[in-house]
């Protein structure tokens, strides 16, 4: 409680700090407000230990590239504070024959420099909006001498951000999921799981807005993750190694060390939280073996595996299932937020909690969150301290270094690049999930043809998108609170749920009791009887996101055009040289033709063509 009020009196912006390019020393702090070493003075370009990548961040691989561009990023604690810096800088470049004080030290035909925000709390866009204006006024001033215009930024956003509570609106601003769900499509829920099983994806795209922007978009899918959610995210030293210090693998407030489960630790659905008895029990079904059907486990790398191993082991899905009548549409209902309540400090977690124990601890003990990451951090990657991690790089080095990372999502072309099979296997969406998935894309791309309607209702709106991932997450755990559950989590797939149930956020969520979670109905939000759409679906969506079903697709499309073309030509020349044979034999004939027969229709005869010798 005094940490937060000390929090308060010193505003939630940290620094302005403006970051250059050198020509001999490359990216440097040229000016920060307050000065970043207290002992030092505002153009000092010395750097805290802990915070010596802030140019590179600040100042992007490849900037030169672009006119502008905006980066998000995070940088460890520092002192006390024990909690992440949260970091928007904008960057632009300008002639230097335009500068109205050229210094001695521009060497360059362009000038590169970016406007760094460090705060500590994570309103991204909220922050880049301010700053944008504030760096095109910087720029315009054509004198880089001219920093009143930057101190009066510090003061303004701490006067204006100061005792303001995160709230949703401020929070996601500039953060779309209905633009993120147009692009990737279903592969929105496989981003989703991948993140909940905390594995290692790199984001990979450029310029680095756009890298920023679709990677937080997808944390925002998460309830509560980006406002309170990323307090432990940035935990790292910029060493070589970070496995020499082992502090770092200490926490935040020090209450998750309380917690040291192992998955055997856990009964499997024995355990449930007080005030359960009034949870909706669903109808008996199936054991979780028989509840898929030979196309409901077709993971798209079944198509490269070769058919055999899709439908071994499996039996036929019960004629019984959670919807009696299959021609009822299935629709989901957002929970409403006014019950929610406010946040408390979790005693397990340490982050700040709903009632129903959200967010989850993900970004704790080690598994980072970077928004975008620097050529200079990539030892990270490899490290025994960082047990996972979502981040953003635009260099191809990252890219190129695929075994470094569990998943690689390449945000231009929306495709999600996984090498292990049994990763695959365990993020692959369930027909349940593909129902999900289909249900929020037909909402998105609804309305899309009128321009003045165009994503300004509440169905289909981004707000819409995050309440149907709430529910989801709701549903997952509430299910998973369940005795004889089996059935239950077997529509959201049992190798993810297998997965899930061993990873560090499920078991601190697991391991505290959230008696709010009595009111949320167990079972997968989109259960229900298979159908002949759910079999369309399932073969559309394996033939999308699958190798093999990709070049099938691309060979079919090139042979149907290859076809058409062909057709066509054959059609002109073959059609070309019949008619005019056709021509020459009708010309050879009438030489030969007898007398036309008598014309019956009332018109006089036509005398008959005369045949010379």
């Amino acid at each position: 409680m005094e940490s937060h009020c000390r929090d308060e009196l010193k505003g939630p912006v940290l620094h302005i700090v403006v970051v250059g390019f050198h020509h001999k020393k490359g990216c440097q702090v040229e000016f920060s407000y307050p000065p970043l070493m207290p002992a030092e003075g505002h153009d000092s370009p010395l750097l805290p230990q802990e915070w010596r990548y802030l140019p590179f961040l600040a100042l992007p691989d490849g900037a030169h590239n672009f006119q502008e561009d905006t980066v998000f990023f995070h940088l460890p604690p520092l002192g006390e504070d024990r909690k992440c810096v949260y970091g928007v800088s904008c960057y632009r470049q300008i002639e230097a024959k335009a500068l109205k004080v050229r210094q001695a030290d521009v060497t360059r035909e362009t000038v590169q420099k970016s406007v760094c925000v460090l705060s500590r709390v994570p309103l991204y866009g909220l922050l880049q909006a301010k700053l944008q204006l504030i760096t095109h006024a910087y720029f315009e001033e054509k004198d880089f001498s001219q920093i009143s215009i930057l101190k009066e930024l510090y003061d303004h956003m701490n006067g204006s951000l100061r005792g303001s509570a995160l709230e949703g609106s401020q929070v996601y601003l500039g953060l779309s999921p209905r633009d993120l769900i147009l692009h990737f499509g279903h592969k929105i829920l496989i981003l989703f799981k991948l993140i909940l099983l905390e594995k290692k994806v790199l984001f990979y795209v450029s310029p680095v807005n756009r890298l920023v922007g679709a990677l937080m978009t997808v944390l925002s899918l998460f309830p509560g993750l980006v406002e309170h959610g990323l307090v432990d995210s940035s935990h790292y030293r910029p060493k070589s190694s970070a496995s020499e210090d082992p502090t770092l693998l200490e926490s935040v407030s020090g209450a998750e060390a309380f917690v040291s489960v192992s998955a055997t630790d856990i009964p499997g659905t024995a355990a449930a939280a007080e005030g359960n008895d009034g949870l909706l029990k669903p109808p008996s079904r199936g054991s979780p073996e028989s509840s898929e059907s030979d196309w409901e486990t077709l993971d798209p790398g079944v198509l490269e595996e070769g058919p055999k191993e899709a439908v071994e082991g499996k039996e036929a899905e019960p004629a019984d299932a959670f919807d009696p009548e299959p021609g009822t549409p299935i629709t989901v209902q957002p929970q409403p937020a006014g019950g929610q309540g406010g946040v408390v400090q979790g005693l397990v977690s340490g982050l700040e909690e709903d009632q129903y124990g959200l967010p989850l601890p993900i970004f704790t003990k080690g598994y980072l969150c970077l928004p975008y990451m620097a050529l200079q951090q990539h030892h990270l990657l490899s490290d025994v301290a960082v047990r996972g991690f979502v981040a953003g790089a635009t260099n191809i080095l990252f890219r190129q270094q695929r075994h470094l990372s569990d998943a690689v999502v390449e945000v231009e072309e929306a495709g999600v690049h996984i090498q292990d099979p049994e990763l695959r296997k365990a993020v692959s969406l369930t027909t349940a999930d593909l129902r999900f998935a289909d249900y929020l894309v037909k909402h998105v791309t609804e309305n899309r043809d009128d321009v003045f309607l165009d994503g300004t209702g509440w169905e289909g709106g981004d707000e819409w998108i995050r309440a149907q991932f709430t529910l989801y997450l709701h549903s997952l755990l509430s299910s998973a609170l369940q005795q004889d559950n089996e059935r239950l989590l077997a529509d959201y797939g049992v190798p993810f749920v297998t997965a899930w149930k061993i990873t560090h956020n499920y078991r601190v969520w697991f391991s505290n009791k959230h008696p709010a979670m009595a009111a949320i109905t167990p079972g997968h939000p989109f259960q229900g009887q298979y159908s002949v759409a759910d079999v369309k679906l399932r073969l559309s969506h394996s033939m999308q996101n699958s190798e093999r079903g990709k070049k099938i697709g691309n060979a079919m499309m090139t042979t149907s055009r290859s076809v058409v073309q062909t057709g066509k030509a054959v059609g002109q020349s073959v059609g070309g040289a019949l008619t005019s044979a056709k021509s020459a034999m009708s010309s050879w004939f009438s030489t030969l033709a007898p007398p036309l027969p008598p014309v019956t229709s009332g018109e006089p005869p036509q005398p008959a063509a005369e045949v010379r010798p």
